[in-house]
């Protein structure tokens, strides 16, 4: 939820899903250890005390994790006047506390936020995004992101994503540590781990497609919300359409390095046409958001 004082316009909507998805996620995560506990009625301390301990590292660690992973390093004011100067003008409008502020170096034009609240906030922006986007549209980027840790969508997506890891490890524990091995065909307990697998697979399968259409809504919905609070869409529009354009233009091994970082990253990248990704992208599509800004900046002209 934002936070009272924030001036970033709430979203029920984007509030609503992420209630639901916590709730459904919850839900498949009791399932999930339940038959764990079921299986492996022996080894049920064990099994408690690994899944809350990633429980535990997921939430306290996945942010500074994924920012390192990224490539994000802490700089000053004196280190970056003008990307620190942003940032102080969309907090004094939001009224909201100063995050971290960071830069990655990497020519792939793209800006990201990590955090679990406004405290433990980092905003970071590459390299190459800040050498091609003009003041006006990298203020429409950082007011994105910004907007990300005032709704706190950060910081359900960490934790959302957190039992399609735990159904992964799982499912290779499973499947090559065997956890499956032969027991009579009438013992219960060895069904129930011949079924481990499969079961790891549908969780992963659910929570993957739970935080992929939670991901696209709240793009979107950041997207509004920096474009309402800048008072200038059309500066929002310019940075996707140009960022868009630029990254045909990345060589392939620094996108493949990227994607993996995507449902973060304010623009996603792709190593491929063909990618996979694309099929299953954690952003709407560019004409979904240019359509969204462009209606945004007709209701603001009257």
């Amino acid at each position: 939820m934002p936070r009272a004082r924030s001036r970033y316009a709430p979203d029920r909507g984007l509030t609503g899903r992420m209630v639901t998805t916590m709730f459904l996620i919850g839900l498949l995560y009791v399932v999930f250890v339940g038959v764990l506990l079921a299986a492996l009625r022996g080894s049920w301390p064990i099994i408690l005390i690994i899944t809350g301990g990633l429980f535990i590292a997921q939430f306290w660690f996945s942010d500074r994790i994924a920012a390192y992973g990224m490539g994000a390093r802490e700089v000053t004011p004196e280190q970056a006047p003008e990307l620190h100067g942003t940032i102080d003008r969309i907090c004094a409008l939001a009224d909201m506390p100063k995050p971290k502020v960071a830069i990655a170096e990497s020519d792939v034009p793209n800006a990201f936020a990590t955090g679990r609240s406004e405290k433990t906030a980092l905003v970071c922006a590459t390299t190459g995004l800040l050498r091609r986007l003009e003041p006006e549209e990298l203020e429409g980027v950082l007011a994105h992101e910004m907007s990300h840790v005032a709704h706190r969508d950060v910081a359900v997506m960490t934790i959302a994503s957190f039992l399609g890891v735990l159904a992964g490890i799982i499912t290779r524990i499973a499947l090559w540590g065997g956890f499956a091995r032969s027991r009579p065909g009438n013992d219960p307990a060895g069904i129930l781990l011949l079924l481990i697998p499969l079961i790891s697979a549908v969780v992963y399968a659910i929570s993957f497609l739970l935080t992929r259409l939670l991901s696209r809504y709240r793009e979107l919905s950041a997207d509004r919300a920096a474009g309402l609070l800048t008072g200038r869409p059309s500066a929002l529009a310019s940075a996707l359409t140009k960022v868009s354009g630029q990254m045909a233009r990345i060589p392939t091994e620094d996108l493949r390095k990227a994607e993996p970082y995507n449902a973060f990253y304010f623009m996603p990248a792709f190593s491929s046409k063909e990618s996979l990704g694309r099929l299953f992208s954690s952003h709407p599509t560019l004409e979904q958001r240019l359509d969204q800004l462009s209606r945004i900046s007709t209701d603001l002209s009257r």
